[in-house]
């Protein structure tokens, strides 16, 4: 064995990982509601979405026992502090989603290495207004209610 058993659980966190998704992904597909039978026409609203699951969930169990590539280097401090901002959007986002994604556009540019404060209010304003407009008037999908987007929707 290539690898140093201090390395072997790593190995395998990913995978449970994706398990994990799958066991709680199907748990959701269960609560769907039924059709009944006079009105289905081919499989219930939860069949598909619990075959993808399923299939996954195979691929994953034979990715555990199949998969004898290299560990991949740690990854790096901007990778992880990018992980990390993503966390900070989503919890921003719970504020408002229009506040979390220009504060998440202005601390990642900000996190690579734009220092122009001029860029990054244009960042921090551009990009999400118009991820909003574009949301909002094109494709009709409204945003979540928060403390900005109540101005606008009233």
């Amino acid at each position: 064995m290539d690898q140093p058993l201090r390395r072997i659980p790593t190995r395998f966190a990913v995978p449970i990982g994706i398990l994990t998704f799958c066991v709680w992904a199907f748990w959701l597909s269960t609560q769907f509601e039924r059709v009944p039978p006079i009105l289905k026409r081919g499989i219930q609203p939860s069949d598909f979405p619990q075959l993808v699951i399923g299939l996954i969930a195979m691929l994953t169990i034979w990715l555990i026992f199949r998969d004898r590539s290299a560990l991949p280097a740690p990854l790096s401090r901007h990778v992880q502090a990018t992980i990390g901002l993503l966390l900070v959007f989503v919890l921003i986002a719970e504020v408002d989603l229009f506040l979390g994604l220009g504060a998440f556009a202005v601390l990642l540019a900000a996190l690579w290495g734009e220092r122009r404060i001029w860029a990054l209010v244009l960042v921090g304003l551009i990009s999400p207004t118009l991820v909003f407009f574009l949301f909002d008037s094109v494709f009709e999908v409204r945003f979540p209610r928060g403390l900005l987007t109540n101005f606008w929707y009233g």
